[in-house]
């Protein structure tokens, strides 16, 4: 009986209010979209229309604005830079975060020339440490696929694009961009380079046949892991939540873990790739025992090429956000 007075009483007009409201909000969000796609479009088509060298400038100066002017971003790096580099002094911990950003900067630059750029122009630009023994290992037959193990070090993105075009195309594990539009756009753009993107929530089965096609697949190594997916590794001496799918899938498939990362040489578009050894999955039985210790090992890997090469690395992402049971947060 309430139930029944319950709907009696509702009235109709506010519901349709409330509908109207939602779409409303819809409307907007897709009008905001929109604008914004525009904006990266016309954006991306001026940067495209200059002289890579001379965009690249004027993106380094961009860059060094949002340095000056983005405090809760340059929070962050400082304080990622004071976990990773305690003996380091305060100055130097800023040049490094400053350079980031500028190196954040010059790879806009790079994105918008990519669908212009020609297949010397690549070679020129991006240089692979003993090509021939990475072209000979990545071809060599295999049972399965390899996993790529790289993160947001360098210009990633011409790390893929480069690679697909010499004839070597990679499929990555894509998490979606909240704007649709741009999120399009972006992979339309990885497409040209014959990526093959993998929808994050439908992995499971998509990495899985990858790896069976015997393709080299990409997934997000170096950024924080929810408490569900990740396990706790030492990343320059504190724990840190990482993605273990990389460990599980090579313990489950046999796939070798393939170190792979991009260095800018200067200030210029050169760039070098530096290829280590395949890793391949180390086992002791016990399931959870040798994820861990695989993802350790990859993470050891990550943390090295960082303390070479700081200046490459995503600074500004909260990399150590989710803490063990009990530990505070530190952002």
């Amino acid at each position: 009986m309430a139930v029944m007075v319950g709907r009696a009483a509702a009235p109709v007009a506010p519901r349709r209010r409330g509908k109207q409201r939602r779409v409303r909000v819809r409307r907007r969000s897709s009008a905001l979209d929109r604008m914004a796609y525009l904006g990266l479009r016309a954006v991306m088509g001026g940067l495209a229309m200059l002289p890579l060298g001379v965009a690249m400038r004027v993106t380094e100066a961009v860059a060094l604005v949002a340095y000056v002017c983005d405090r809760p971003h340059r929070r962050v790096g400082m304080q990622n830079l004071a976990i990773a580099f305690p003996e380091r002094s305060l100055g130097e911990r800023r040049r490094i975060l400053r350079v980031s950003f500028l190196n954040l900067g010059r790879m806009v630059a790079e994105l918008a020339h990519l669908p212009h750029l020609t297949d010397d122009d690549l070679r020129r630009m991006v240089v692979f440490e003993n090509e021939a023994w990475w072209a000979e290992n990545i071809a060599a037959p295999r049972e399965t696929g390899g996993l790529v193990l790289s993160g947001h070090f360098g210009n990633w993105e011409l790390l893929v694009f480069a690679h697909g075009m010499r004839g070597y195309p990679v499929s990555m594990v894509h998490r979606a961009i909240a704007n649709p539009l741009v999120d399009r756009w972006l992979n339309a753009l990885r497409a040209r380079a014959g990526t093959r993107l993998v929808r994050k929530r439908h992995a499971a089965g998509g990495v899985l046949k990858a790896l069976h096609d015997r393709e080299l697949l990409v997934l997000p190594f170096d950024q924080n892991s929810t408490r569900g997916l990740g396990v706790f590794v030492d990343f320059f001496g504190l724990p840190a939540s990482t993605n273990s799918g990389m460990a599980r899938l090579s313990l489950r498939s046999g796939a070798p873990a393939v170190p792979v990362f991009i260095v800018r040489e200067g200030r210029g578009a050169r760039h070098r790739v530096h290829v280590l050894p395949l890793m391949y999955a180390e086992r002791s039985g016990d399931l959870e025992k040798d994820v861990r210790i695989n993802t350790q090992r990859y993470s050891d890997v990550f943390e090295s090429m960082v303390r070479r090469y700081p200046e490459q690395w995503f600074w500004v992402h909260k990399r150590w956000k989710t803490r063990p049971a009990g530990e505070p947060k530190l952002y």
